[in-house]
């Protein structure tokens, strides 16, 4: 079912979007806290790696690009 690269990759980008859940938490940014949950979970729902990787460098950027 899923590959051990996409299972990395998940590993990766679920643990950054921790770091960016409890950085939103704590300093109120809605952005990097959604961006966080959405870097924890997605992984879970998409099997093609190149895919997941793709999504996790759109959503880690997103707090960047996205200032609130």
């Amino acid at each position: 079912m899923f590959d051990t690269a996409s299972l990395l990759l998940g590993l990766v980008f679920s643990s950054i979007g921790l770091g960016y859940f409890m950085y939103g938490k704590k300093q109120e940014n809605v952005v990097a806290k959604y961006s966080g949950i959405a870097l924890m979970v997605y992984p879970y729902f998409i099997e093609n790696k190149y895919a997941v990787l793709a999504i996790g460098v759109v959503l880690l950027a997103l707090p960047k690009i996205i200032r609130r």
